[in-house]
């Protein structure tokens, strides 16, 4: 695998400062916010410099009980061949449920959501991931993610889980150390029996983070420092393997660009550290096992619930549970109740956060009320495509409700609005040509009539 060195999540609020910073030997980007066509310049400098750019995705929803869309392999294939990059990546979560295969609607969550580790969950995968490493023109590596809730009934641990995985498909492993405390806080999972349990010679590289604790549940925020846990797990990591890489995430609420500095350095002493411990071990006792993993590789024995009865298993489970968490429909029974009501509240306030950054108009139109205003129509509506039509679809019941307002001091800017709506529903631009906009007057006034 090759090496990447100390890296940072590139984002366009710190493109900058990223390009300034010393010792970054590659950087990462959110697949879906490049254009193939349109590569940031910021991008292209560093990569002409020889740094490493790396697409990683967040939509495809490996995890989930349908088939990878073929549209969103294509765009990832070409964003990496676009920015040249090694290797691809992507979640082990779902991210969307409804459809043919549940015979329900279908929902968005927004976000990454967990898979049950079960046989038939992990069958689903298995296969999803195969169909990915064979639309995509580099090897494919596949990131653990942090959850707030547990499924019941699950079958195997994190690193057996993982293990299975990269035995049965050769998918690389994007191990977040972040994630992993964040589902020992959450879950009460063991970090160190997870990386035990991994095929460490599987890792593709590794993510660190920062998040914040709230009434005992931890939140991975990506948006406040890496706390000392997360540098301790790093550093167990290191003494059991070499990372080919390690990146910091940071995706809002920028620091200084000193500050981001110093948690680069306080990866390299976790790491450098991890280094020295697993030396001084291989020293003691040269020649023992390390890294092979503890998980069964029984994957032929899990075979017997592979193809289309698994996947709709896995369907109906996952749009009971995604219709819970958005649509406000009973939890389903085993889980539980408190951390799926704190699970609705983050997706529901994300919705609001991401719409309010794709539609950044909607904060200045509504002011102060944006937030009260979106967090009640995510009640009420659920997400069934991505973001930007999210933001029209909300625009459209504000429209649609407004006439049926019994409050007449809601200050809610219709006429604002209803432009903002007409200028992006369409589509193409509506014409800004003075006798096309007249003619779309007169024609609102007869229709008044």
């Amino acid at each position: 695998m090759e090496r990447l060195g100390t890296g940072i999540g590139w984002r366009s609020e710190i493109a900058g400062d990223v390009e300034r910073m010393p010792g970054i030997d590659w950087v990462e980007v959110v697949a879906e916010n490049v254009c193939p066509g349109h590569v940031p310049e910021s991008l292209l400098r560093l990569r002409e410099r020889g740094v490493t750019v790396v697409p990683h995705g967040v939509a495809l929803g490996l995890g989930g009980a349908e088939r990878p869309d073929a549209g969103r392999l294509e765009a990832l294939a070409e964003r990496a061949t676009a920015l040249r990059s090694p290797l691809v990546t992507e979640h082990i979560a779902f991210v969307r449920a409804g459809g043919p295969l549940s015979a329900s609607p279908r929902l968005e969550a927004g976000h990454l959501l967990p898979v049950p580790r079960t046989r038939d969950a992990l069958d689903v995968l298995c296969e999803n991931v195969r169909i990915a490493q064979d639309a995509l023109p580099v090897p494919l590596a596949v990131e653990n993610i942090a959850a707030l809730f547990s499924w019941p009934g699950e079958e195997m641990s994190e690193g057996q889980f993982l293990y299975d995985l990269a035995d049965r498909t050769g998918v690389r492993l994007l191990i977040d150390v972040a994630n992993l405390h964040t589902n020992h806080v959450n879950r009460g999972e063991d970090p160190a029996k997870a990386l035990a349990e991994l095929p460490l010679e599987a890792i593709a590289y590794v993510h660190v983070a920062g998040g914040v604790e709230r009434g005992g549940v931890w939140h991975d925020s990506h948006a406040h420092p890496v706390p000392r846990p997360v540098l301790d797990i790093l550093t167990d990591l290191a003494s059991r393997v070499s990372p080919p890489g390690v990146l910091l995430e940071r995706d809002e609420n920028f620091p200084e660009p000193g500050e981001l500095e110093r948690e680069l350095t306080a990866i390299r002493e976790a790491v450098e550290k991890g280094a020295t411990a697993r030396s001084t071990a291989q020293a003691k006792s040269s020649g023992s096992g390390s890294g092979s993993g503890s998980g069964s590789g029984a994957g032929a024995v899990w075979q017997s619930g592979s193809g289309e009865p698994a996947r709709q298993r896995v369907a109906l489970a996952q749009a009971a549970v995604l219709s819970s968490l958005v649509a406000g429909t009973p939890v389903p029974e085993g889980f539980d109740r408190v951390r799926m009501a704190v699970q609705a509240r983050a997706l529901a306030a994300k919705r609001a956060d991401v719409v309010a950054k794709v539609a950044p108009e909607l904060p200045v139109m509504l002011g102060e009320r944006y937030r009260e205003v979106f967090l009640a129509h995510a009640q009420k509506w659920p997400m069934t495509g991505g973001y930007r039509q999210d933001a029209l679809d909300f625009v459209e019941q504000l429209l649609l409700s407004s006439g049926r307002r019994e409050r007449q001091d809601e200050q809610v800017p219709l006429r604002e609005l209803r432009e903002w709506w007409l200028e992006r529903s369409g589509p193409v631009p509506r014409s800004r040509r003075p006798a096309v906009r007249l003619a779309r007057a007169t024609r609102r006034v007869l229709l008044r009539r």
